[in-house]
């Protein structure tokens, strides 16, 4: 497994049997540009794009990656709808608890603490159901969590106990979501990771800029902090 952080809560997970997008907020995405990355190499090949919430700086350009692709789009059911409406046809939609089965991997809808919605050009903000996390179960790879944007929460333990993680992507910009010393302490007590990976930090001046209150949350423990830089990658 291939995981390359794209900035911000993007990644894109690479495995034998499948190329998938997470939350592909690019366009505007400072940490992405700033690495030089494009997005026509990053979404080349993709089968499947993910998204946690409805949020405009996670659903990003969903809609034309999954146009000029063919890739699957799976997201909660509301936002799933939404995104139909805007021309995505190839849709696969669930809700908090429920697993998809997506070939060589499956999906699960977690909870996180956190909102979902976009304003649109009329100027009306529309609910696009509720954030999630999202935990990937593979064939032959580790299990991997992408939390979303979320602060702790104590049923992070039972997310642990039903679904075993081996790799947690962790939100840690402050503001948002919970800041880095709160997102360690989060690894610690709820989770066995054997290796932790940094996001949403550094994308704009009001969320934390760097990764270090979560590296040192984390120093002695028994998970690995991987911080990749933009366009950076992590083998597992």
């Amino acid at each position: 497994m291939k995981i390359t952080w794209l900035g911000h809560a993007a990644f894109r997970i690479e495995t034998a049997k499948a190329k998938i997008l997470i939350d592909p907020f690019l366009s505007y995405n400072a940490s992405f540009a700033g690495a030089g990355l494009n997005i026509k190499d990053v979404s080349a090949g993709i089968t499947h794009i993910l998204l946690t919430h409805g949020h405009a700086d996670h659903v990003g350009d969903t809609v034309q990656i999954a146009k000029d692709t063919g890739a699957v789009v799976l997201a909660n059911a509301d936002l799933a709808a939404w995104l139909g409406s805007k021309g995505v046809e190839k849709l696969e939609m669930g809700n908090t608890g429920g697993t998809v089965p997506l070939g060589s991997f499956s999906a699960t809808f977690t909870n996180a603490l956190h909102s979902s919605a976009q304003l649109t050009e009329d100027g009306v903000s529309h609910s696009l159901g509720n954030p999630n996390g999202l935990m990937l179960h593979f064939d032959d790879e580790p299990t991997l969590f992408h939390m979303g944007d979320t602060d702790i929460f104590s049923d992070m333990g039972l997310i642990n106990e039903l679904h075993q993680p081996d790799i947690g992507i962790v939100p840690i910009g402050d503001r948002f979501t919970m800041g880095g010393a709160v997102a360690a302490l989060a690894c610690q007590r709820f989770f066995n990771f054997k290796t932790a990976i940094p996001c949403h930090y550094g994308t704009f001046p009001i969320i934390d800029q760097t990764p270090e209150k979560f590296i040192a949350g984390l120093e002695g423990s028994k998970t690995a902090v991987a911080a990749p830089k933009p366009g950076g990658s992590v083998s597992a």
